[in-house]
C-alpha cells in the first residue's frame, strides 16, 4: 500500500499510536469511567483515524489515479490536490 519504506513506517508507527489510543477508550469503558473522558477519548481516536484514512487516501490519488509513468498535467495536479483537500475538510 505504501510506496516508500519510510511512509510504511509512519503509517505503521501511526496505526500503532491508534491502537494505544483505543486500548484507553476500553480501560474507560472497564472501569466505567466518567461519560465526558470516555466521549473525549473516543473522540480522539476518531480524529487519529480520520487523518490516518486521509493520509492513505492522498497517497492512493497520488500513486494510483495520477499516471505515474508521465508527468501529471497542471490540470490533474490541481484537481488531485482539490480532491485531496475535499477529502481531508470531510474528514474533519
Amino acid at each position: 500500500m505504501s510506496h516508500t519504506a519510510e511512509e510504511s513506517k509512519r503509517l505503521i508507527n501511526r496505526s500503532r499510536r491508534i491502537r494505544g489510543q483505543l486500548d484507553v477508550v476500553v480501560r474507560l469503558l472497564e472501569h466505567e469511567a466518567d461519560c465526558s473522558e470516555t466521549l473525549h477519548a473516543i473522540a480522539v481516536c476518531r480524529g487519529a483515524l480520520d487523518s490516518l484514512m486521509a493520509e492513505v487516501i492522498n497517497g492512493h490519488i497520488r500513486y494510483h489515479i495520477l499516471d505515474q509513468t508521465r508527468e501529471p498535467t497542471d490540470e490533474q495536479t490541481r484537481a488531485a490536490e482539490d480532491l485531496i483537500d475535499a477529502l481531508k475538510m470531510y474528514l474533519k
